[in-house]
């Protein structure tokens, strides 16, 4: 049995899964003891990057002349993983070549833009998921080798090496689901993991995800960075400012990584384009506007209308600190005729915000705005960033 992997998250114990990477390599290390003549493998040991050895069920069991397939089902544990029950498939053939060639086969997508893991032509199987393979290939070539002739190494005859063809039959469909068409993975899902385990609602798997788009937009050569924090900017950056949200990069809470992540990968031009009950958070200087993090929303906004309308202070932030939305705040804020200047500084504050995380390495703008009231705080260059934008 697998070794118990747990995660705390928001102070519930949530059990871990294996990656599709841990699936493709388990499945083609039973696929190579068999293809070596070993009886049928209904179980095999894998350990993993993350050293966390793994006992899976061998499926789908396929013997023929020239290669034998097998499978593993995914297993995401307690993570809302799309992949979580597919099939993941590792034929494996004998080859003229020595070492090992990895493939993709059915479901598995192919790289069609610059800035991802694998370079653009070849099967979305990132690289721990192919060293994974490849080790586990050489291990079970090793082991059979060990008990058939009492020497170590691979066989050397009648070849020295191995054609691994990674298969996910669900991965078309699945791929839908995912962020890979906008990444230009195309045809299918891609095999990934780092560590080999799947923790769930993983902040470093997001923070992947965000970097990795990052990387993407860099390599297609933008010059500006258009970031939004998930679907209500994507929806406000196509229908106000006419420009398609798959050039935006969605960095959900992670306002301040993702701005690191930018000026990183080179990026000297920074807008972002957000509702105002997340970017208030970032004029406060929050770094991640994750509700479990602290709110302050209305702090904020309060302070802010404080500094615009002296005179009438405490009755104006008494009524703000007793909303709970933020367009319930921004009505007190047209009722005192403070809304122009305090989301006008808001919006400046965030500019600056974003200049300071990244270590003055980019220059940023950015616009926020409501579903109810539209464009509350542009920046100076916003506008002209746009327009730019508009005409690429």
């Amino acid at each position: 049995m697998n070794r118990s992997c747990f995660r705390e998250v928001d102070g519930n114990l949530l059990r871990c899964g294996y990656t599709t990477g841990s699936c493709a390599a388990a499945a083609a290390k039973a696929a190579v003891k068999m293809l070596l003549g070993e009886p049928e493998q209904t179980h095999v040991w894998l350990m993993t990057p993350k050293g966390i050895p793994l006992c899976l069920e061998i499926l789908e069991i396929r013997v023929r002349e020239a290669s034998v397939s097998c499978a593993v089902r995914k297993d995401a544990g307690d993570d809302p993983d799309v992949t979580d029950g597919a099939l993941v498939y590792a034929e494996v053939f004998r080859s003229a070549a020595p070492g090992v060639r990895i493939e993709g086969g059915e479901g598995i997508g192919i790289v069609t833009r610059p800035g991802l893991d694998q370079p653009i032509g070849n099967a979305a199987i990132n690289s721990t998921p192919r060293r994974m393979i490849r080790e586990a290939v050489l291990e079970a070539a090793a082991s059979v080798s060990d008990e058939g002739s009492g020497k170590t190494g691979l066989p050397t005859a009648p070849s020295g090496g191995f054609r691994v063809v990674i298969s996910i039959p669900a991965g078309k469909a699945l791929a839908e689901k995912t962020f890979n068409p906008k990444l230009g993975i195309l045809g299918g899902i891609s095999v990934l993991g780092t560590s080999g385990i799947v923790e769930p609602m993983s902040d470093e798997a997001l923070l992947h995800t965000i970097r990795t788009e990052i990387r993407v937009r860099r390599a297609e050569c933008a010059s500006i960075l258009v970031m939004v924090p998930g679907n209500y900017g994507r929806s406000f950056l196509e229908e106000a400012c006419g420009i398609s949200s798959g050039r935006a990069v969605e960095c959900s809470n992670f306002a301040a990584d993702a701005v690191q992540m930018a000026a990183d990968a080179g990026f000297q031009k920074l807008l972002l384009i957000g509702h105002i009950g997340k970017l208030v958070k970032i004029a406060g200087g929050v770094r991640n506007t994750h509700s479990r993090y602290g709110d302050r929303r209305m702090e904020i906004t309060a302070e802010l209308a404080a500094m615009a309308q002296p005179e009438t202070e405490a009755r104006i932030c008494k009524e703000i600190k007793g909303c709970i939305s933020m367009d319930e705040a921004v009505g007190v804020l047209r009722a005192y005729g403070a809304d122009r200047p305090v989301l006008q500084e808001m919006a400046e504050r965030v500019k600056h915000q974003l200049e300071a995380w990244s270590e003055g390495r980019l220059k940023a703008e950015a616009v926020l705005f409501s579903n109810r009231f539209g464009a509350l705080g542009v920046t100076r260059d916003a506008g002209a960033w746009i327009e730019e934008l508009r005409e690429r």
